[in-house]
């Protein structure tokens, strides 16, 4: 796995095939391709902080596919939730790399995957979510539900 890897703002390795992190530079998009990973999905808001309006385009021109799932930081819904557990079942044999701004809503929503899909203990989910970051009450309560209900 390339050392540039540990250079993307917030940058953690979840399992051997998911990884996750803050938003990629534009070059960071060509050594994640290196490292073999095939899917990007970015969960922050197209007009978020230091959003690369073309991404789409480096992620694809860099052979790998891109998925965008927009969730507004202060309105996670439990249906962006499904729609992002959907995709990484549908991507399980692949290498997924999730970001948005600063790893903060990748980590809470892998933290939901790990858990419910792939069986994780809660204590071992909580692992993948950022250590610096304290959630806010709504990022708690997200964290809190259960997605199974559904």
């Amino acid at each position: 796995m390339p050392t540039e890897l540990n250079n993307i703002l917030n940058y953690m390795q979840i399992t051997e095939n998911i990884a996750s992190s803050g938003q990629p530079l534009e070059s960071e998009f060509a050594v994640i391709a290196s490292a073999g990973y095939d899917v990007i999905i970015n969960l922050a808001m197209p007009n978020s902080q230091n959003a690369i309006p073309s991404e789409g385009h480096l992620v694809t021109s860099n052979n790998m596919i891109y998925i965008h799932i927009p969730v507004l930081f202060d309105a996670p819904e439990l249906f962006h939730l499904e729609s992002f557990i959907n995709i990484m079942e549908i991507f399980a044999d692949k290498k997924v790399w999730v970001h948005c701004v600063k790893n903060y809503r990748a980590s809470a929503f892998l933290y939901h995957y790990l858990h419910v899909s792939r069986g994780f203990s809660d204590a071992e989910a909580q692992k993948v979510i950022l250590p610096s970051w304290e959630p806010n009450e709504i990022w708690q309560r997200f964290i809190r539900i259960d997605p199974k209900r559904v």
